[in-house]
């Protein structure tokens, strides 16, 4: 088996999301198995010590090695072009993990203005509680990314695309500036996944998911992930091992069954994304569109060298305040208003109120967080009938 898994890496994406990280029992079975157990029984004491010491490979309890949790962390790390993953509670236990695992009190971290709501929060709030402290930038400014290096910096974040304005940061630029201070760049890849982009590839030297979007893709289950190489994530691991957010070996299977159609669910995603883009854009009652695959996107150039297509999530900002945002929003009939992205449902939300609402008037200002503002992570359903959603609140306004 260890032979097939080191063929595998000479295959394509497709046949990676299918076939890696799979072992199969004795029974023989073609789907993953799926283990469902807190410990594991050893065949002896001595067995039993080694495996706790880790000089013998193997179980030993399943908040750190569980096979279904491992075989999800495998196949990522393939997707990604990782040596390794670890699996997490949720997207934000993995961000949250690799701060704690790779940083100490006195560090210094740099992250864009423009990234989810609850990431500035862990950072600014509970981070600072033990001694970390963090500058915010501009995302495309890296001037100002540069400036903001001290002695102390010892992490750098950021989402390319970010959420929710999809502001598209120069990866390999960014990386380049990071370890000319002798930092690690950190790419929350969650908007494109490894099917779309792969930051490692571009100098990043870890990536985080919540793998509660589109790597699930349903809206089921909570989780997230680490890939880098190994040294790296042995040290988020160790955190993990320790404090106990680890991922849920049911919520593994779902995520490896979820990854079997990443790609098709990615390319679909991203068609009908472009299309309602393209609409808005258009709409006489539509301020601006921020989405990357239109041409008008500052970023779209480096979007089409970074990435295979432009994803699945949008925003926009509609002529008015919060009131024609709200308009907009609670006359959509197929449109989930709801918080979660990268479902196949289309989901549809106002920024300003619920992901980036604990934010303060001057962070919301600085991230570009606006009352008119309205994210949409755009399904699989039919975009003529995802348009006419729109066009009906749109008309009220």
């Amino acid at each position: 088996m260890e032979n097939f898994e080191q063929e595998l890496l000479a295959y394509e994406l497709d046949t990676l999301a299918v076939r890696s990280g799979q072992v199969r029992t004795h029974e023989g079975e073609h789907s993953e198995a799926l283990f469902l157990t807190s410990s594991y029984v050893f065949g002896s004491a001595q067995e039993a010590a080694d495996r706790f010491s880790g000089s013998l490979p193997g179980n030993v309890y399943s908040r750190y090695t569980n096979p279904t949790v491992r075989a999800f962390e495998e196949r990522i790390a393939a997707l990604e072009g990782a040596e390794a993953a670890v699996g997490t509670s949720s997207g934000m236990a993995a961000i949250l993990s690799t701060c704690i695992g790779l940083l100490k009190s006195g560090d210094h971290i740099v992250c864009s203005r423009s990234v989810f709501g609850t990431t500035t929060v862990l950072f600014t709030k509970f981070m600072q509680k033990f001694g970390v402290t963090t500058t915010f930038v501009a995302p495309t400014d890296y001037t100002e990314w540069e400036a903001a290096f001290t002695p102390a910096t010892k992490l750098v974040f950021v989402e390319t695309p970010s959420n929710p304005l999809c502001d598209v940061i120069d990866i390999q630029r960014l990386a380049g500036i990071t370890h000319k201070y002798n930092a690690l760049l950190v790419v929350d890849n969650c908007f494109c996944t490894p099917a779309l982009q792969r930051p490692l590839e571009r100098g990043a030297d870890l990536v985080v998911h919540s793998a509660t979007k589109y790597i699930d893709g349903q809206g089921r289950c909570l989780g997230g992930v680490v890939a880098g190489p190994k040294v790296l994530v042995d040290e988020v691991l160790g955190f993990i091992r320790s404090a106990g957010p680890s991922l849920s070996p049911f919520n593994a299977w779902v995520f490896l069954k979820g990854l079997e159609t990443l790609r098709l669910r990615m390319e679909a995603h991203s068609s009908n994304a472009l299309a309602l883009a393209q609409w808005l854009d258009r709409h006489p009652k539509v301020e601006k569109v921020f989405y990357a695959g239109l041409p008008t996107h500052i970023g779209h150039e480096l979007a089409v060298k970074q990435q295979s297509a432009f994803g699945g999530v949008l925003s926009f900002r509609v002529k008015g305040e919060r009131e024609a945002a709200w308009k907009v929003i609670d006359a959509t009939r197929i449109m989930s208003l709801t918080a979660n992205l990268g479902d196949t449902k289309t989901t549809i939300v106002h920024p300003a109120t619920t992901t980036h609402g604990r934010l303060s008037p001057e962070q919301k200002a600085e991230a570009g967080i606006t009352e008119n503002l309205i994210r949409v992570s755009v399904g699989l359903e039919s975009v003529k009938d995802l348009i006419a959603d729109l066009e009906r609140g749109l008309n009220l306004i």
